[in-house]
């Protein structure tokens, strides 16, 4: 069976939200992609007071500046879609109010037939969290554990109840409910990380590096899996940050996912025989325009698709 193929939708600066987000949602599931992706970066501190992924004097890349809000972002994509799976990679969880963002996703999914994915992560940075007051940094992984809680108790049956260290909900009527469970997509790059999306989480959402570090951490997802009993099944959806050159990257130094449109798709088989359900591709701000963007996405597509993939 194909691997399914999802697109990252347009949110850097150089695109007109309004404008640009319907179009390309619309032209990539004309096109073929059975997934529309959004990332969230709150801000981009200038000058910087903290590394990129937190680690000292690695820059932020431009095309983080004014990264469009991501609910919205995929609410444009709704409108302009029918079938397209909406997925959020990742939505920074705990920036957001646990209330809040569980009827958001509600609402997003009531709206748009079923085809919500969370893709949930507690971030790294510390402005982001700063400018968010929901909650301090240190306690991001606390948070994340009681968005899960309540998203589960606001998508379930009437009447909701939930007592928690944030969130109070009284008995209440809470809608509308979404069309279908929401699949959670949680990380496992840390032990603590590792164990909620085997206990609590629907389906796992790495970054596709390397066809043998993906594997081995496939790997080790399923061996916890199986020491902790679960039966119910993994999801798996990829996503793969590719650096696109129009021709071949020819140097030994090479990464995965750089070059030309085929040494992506090369690499792309590499990564598919490891047995994942689904890769997504977001090029972030490659790309000049809106155009240039649906045209990558369709040579990309037809170019997967031809080698079998």
């Amino acid at each position: 069976m194909a691997v399914r193929l999802g697109l990252g939708l347009p949110q850097s600066h150089q695109y007109e939200i309004g404008r640009d987000v319907p179009d390309v949602a619309r032209a990539a599931e004309q096109i073929g992609y059975e997934s529309l992706w959004v990332l969230e970066r709150a801000l981009f501190p200038e000058p910087a007071t903290q590394g990129l992924y937190g680690i000292e004097g690695l820059a932020w890349p431009d095309a983080y500046r004014g990264l469009a809000e991501p609910l919205v972002t995929l609410t444009l994509a709704a409108t302009a879609t029918e079938h397209a799976r909406l997925g959020t990679s990742v939505l920074v969880a705990p920036l957001h109010g646990p209330f809040q963002l569980a009827r958001t996703l509600g609402t997003l999914d009531a709206a748009s037939g079923g085809r919500v994915v969370a893709g949930f992560g507690t971030g790294w940075s510390v402005d982001e969290y700063a400018a968010a007051g929901v909650a301090p940094f240190a306690e991001r992984g606390q948070v994340l554990d009681e968005i899960l809680d309540v998203c589960r108790a606001v998508w379930g049956p009437d009447p909701v109840q939930y007592d928690g260290r944030l969130t109070k909900i009284a008995s209440s009527v809470i809608g509308p409910k979404p069309a279908r469970p929401i699949p959670i997509l949680l990380p496992a790059n840390s032990k603590k990380a590792l164990a909620r999306l085997v206990e609590r989480g629907d389906g796992w959402h790495p970054i596709a590096m390397g066809a043998e570090q993906l594997a081995a951490q496939w790997r080790q997802v399923q061996d916890v899996a199986a020491e902790k009993g679960r039966t119910r099944p993994i999801e798996t959806v990829a996503r793969v940050n590719p650096t696109y050159t129009a021709k071949a990257y020819d140097g030994a130094d090479r990464r995965p996912f750089q070059g030309s449109v085929d040494q992506i798709v090369t690499d792309l088989a590499a990564h598919a025989e490891i047995g994942l359900d689904e890769f997504f591709f977001d090029f972030g701000d490659t790309p000049r325009d809106a155009g240039e963007l649906k045209d990558l996405a369709a040579e990309l597509y037809e170019a997967a698709r031809t080698a079998g993939l």
